[in-house]
This record gives C-alpha cells, structure tokens and sequence, in this order.
C-alpha cells in the first residue's frame, strides 16, 4: 500500500478563486494531495464574508475550501504583485475565475505568468468564455441556468420555467475544469510545457444538456418541460404510494413486464394501449395515471422492495437529511470529519472518486483556513526569510 498523501503531492497549486465555480476546481487538486495555497485579499474590518457562500466558518465555505492553506496577499500593492510573481515561478497549477478584465489589470494573467514560468498550467473560469460579445458580462448560476436553455426544460409543463435546485453550472464547470487541469498536468509530464486551460459556466451548461441538446442540433427539436417525468422513456418518472412518492424504471419490455408482475397489475399488463413500447409512449399521460391508481395501494418501503426485487429500479424521494441517513450512503462515508482550529470537529462532504491505491482517510486533512491564516508557514517553507516575511507585514502586502 502506497504511503503517499495523494496522487497529486507532488503538485503545488495557487487559488485565485472566489465564489463556487472555481473553488470546486481546486477542491478536485488539494482532496487528493496537492499543496493547494489559497491566495486572497487581507481581509478588511468591516468584510462580512462573500456574498454568494457566506462566511469562512460557514458550511458553505469550509466545505469549498476545506484541505488548502491561505497566504492573504494585496495584489493590488506593487510588492504584492511582486511576491504572486515569485510565487509563481515553481507553482505548477494557477487557478482564477476573475472578469477577462481583471486579470490583465492585476498582472496576473496567464501571458505573464507564462513568461515567468514557462511550465506553469494556469487555468480559468468565466460565465460566458474568455472572448465574444459576452464575455465582459458577469455571469452567475442562475443567469446561466436561464441562457442556457436548462430551466426551459425543468419544471412541470404549463407552470413557467424552474431552475434546478443546486448550483449546477457552478458545479458542472468546476468539474469541468478540473478535469481539464489533470489533461494539461499529463500532457506537462510528456511535454514540459504548460498551458492555458479554461472553460465557462455557459459552456458547461450547453455541454450537460447532453442527448437533450443533441436532439437539437442533429434534428432541430426542441426538447420541452416534462415534469418528474422522463423526456423520452416511457413509464419513468415519479408515482404515488399510498405515504408518498417514489420514482420508478419501468420503460422497455422486460422491465414492463416486471413491473406488472411485481405488483400483480395484470389490468395493465393486458391494457391494449400498452402492449409495445411505441404506444406506451403515445399514451404516456394514461398510463401514469393508471400506474398511479396501483402503486398508491403499495407504501413506499413496499414498492421499493418488491421492484427492486423483480428487477424494476425504484426508490425514494428523500430529503437532504434522509439522504445522508440512508444505510448505503453512511456506507459509502459520504460525510467525513474534519478537524478545525475554531469550530472544533464537524462534518463535510467527500470527494466522490474512489481510487484502489488511495483510500478516502477517516479524517480530511484540515479544515478551511481563516483568510491569511498560514502566510508566515507558507511563506517560510517557500524559503523566505523571517526579516522578508515580517517586511511584507509591515507595509501590509500581506496579513
């Protein structure tokens, strides 16, 4: 068994980063090992924490930020711009997700950087891409779940355009992007050259409509608001039961025969509008409705063993709380602990991937930093001196 931290220990990263998109990026590199460095503004007396993630302590932000360090540094000052330089020059990973605009101003941008550190991979995320006529616009979820063509299709149908209810195009370019570091860090490996990785909100969210933009782009259709239904596969969607709801699988002509059997509904079964996969998807309106008046005679622990017994996926519709309760999810370990300064040992969210060499540990490394809480052993370890370090404090380039 390997005794290393991560696959990625060897990779030092700088994180420019604010709001959601481009901290889920980096929260990719510092969960599995990297020396993720968090470089942010000295807070100011009166701040009272980002507006979209809350304040450092928070859920929100402890959960984004959990297993970096923070070096509060005002790029703003020459000598601050100075010291990001020099920094710079052996990190291997920069990651922004500033206006196109600001980057240039600050002198962070990845031209400059590239002349510094000709290896260095400097990623970016925007809303709407790095250049065209939106790029300079601010862009934020629910704008772009809007633009995208997302909402049009969410919801139930005659009831107005929905959005869905996590920060999907945050979370989805932060995958995203993510991804796209690890691409450029292999490609370094044979190469030695770094590059300028980037990616947008508005392009991860025409990317995850998938089949649904596919049918557009290859026929012209327009997918439409279906509900809790399936936009092509027909029975699927969600039922009642006679405590609540549940969704069930039970499209195609294996899993429709099950379905019939499990819950004897041979009325079904022997429907004659239901006899081929084309004309149940012709009457999927009558069918829900005849489905509905079988399963609410079942409650939900019913339904969800005797489907999931003959075959036919099936489950609840849970709450968040349920969720994280449910036997397999505390088997899985999706929420871990973590150990912190001020807070004492709560609990976050897991890194979803699993690899055989690197266990998921019992505890995460560390909790998320106060801003400018680990410069003086950042900086130290990055061979400055006390004399250089106390000079920076002194004339406020850094907390």
């Amino acid at each position: 068994m390997t005794t290393m931290k991560g696959p990625l220990e060897h990779i030092r990263v700088l994180d420019l980063t604010i709001a959601r998109a481009g901290p889920m990026a980096v929260r990719l590199l510092a969960d599995w090992g990297a020396d993720v460095i968090k470089i942010e503004p000295p807070p100011r007396k009166d701040a009272q924490g980002n507006s979209v993630t809350g304040g450092r302590r928070g859920p929100d932000e402890q959960n984004l930020h959990r297993n970096k360090r923070s070096l509060a540094i005002d790029l703003k000052h020459k000598d601050g711009k100075a010291l990001f330089h020099r920094l710079a020059k052996d990190a291997d990973v920069v990651v922004e997700n500033f206006r196109s605009s600001v980057k240039y101003r600050l002198g962070v941008d990845y031209e400059t950087l590239k002349a510094i550190n000709p290896r260095l991979i400097y990623a970016s995320i925007s809303g709407f891409g790095q250049d065209g006529p939106d790029s300079q616009r601010p862009g934020v979820d629910q704008i772009i779940q809007g633009m995208s063509g997302l909402m049009s299709i969410t919801g139930e149908p005659t009831q107005g355009p929905m959005r869905v209810g996590i920060a999907i195009s945050d979370t989805s370019a932060g995958m995203f992007l993510g991804q796209g570091i690890l691409l450029a860090l292999l490609h370094r490996e044979r190469t030695g050259q770094g590059q300028w990785v980037h990616t947008s909100l508005l392009e991860a969210m025409m990317s995850k409509l998938d089949f649904q933009g596919a049918r557009y782009t290859m026929s012209g259709e327009e997918p439409t608001q279906q509900g809790n239904d399936h936009p092509t596969q027909v029975p699927m969607g969600m039922f009642e039961a006679k405590n609540g709801y549940v969704n069930i699988a039970a499209f195609g002509g294996q899993m429709w025969q099950r379905f019939c059997q499990a819950l004897n509904a041979t009325s079904l079964f022997d429907h004659p509008d239901y006899q081929s996969v084309g004309s149940r998807t012709r009457h999927r309106d009558q069918i829900k409705t005849d489905m509905n008046a079988i399963t609410a005679q079942y409650s939900v622990a019913d339904l969800v063993q005797r489907l999931n017994e003959a075959g036919v996926p099936c489950g609840p519709i849970n709450t968040v709380k349920e969720a994280f309760e449910n036997p397999q999810v505390k088997h899985l370990g999706m929420s871990v602990p973590v150990s912190h300064e001020t807070l004492g040992e709560i609990n976050l969210v897991r890194s979803p991937i699993n690899l055989s060499d690197f266990p998921h540990p019992a505890k995460l490394s560390r909790g998320a930093p106060d801003p400018g809480a680990d410069g003086d052993e950042v900086l130290a370890e990055l061979g400055f001196s006390l004399e250089e370090i106390a000079a920076l404090q002194r004339d406020e380039v850094i907390r």
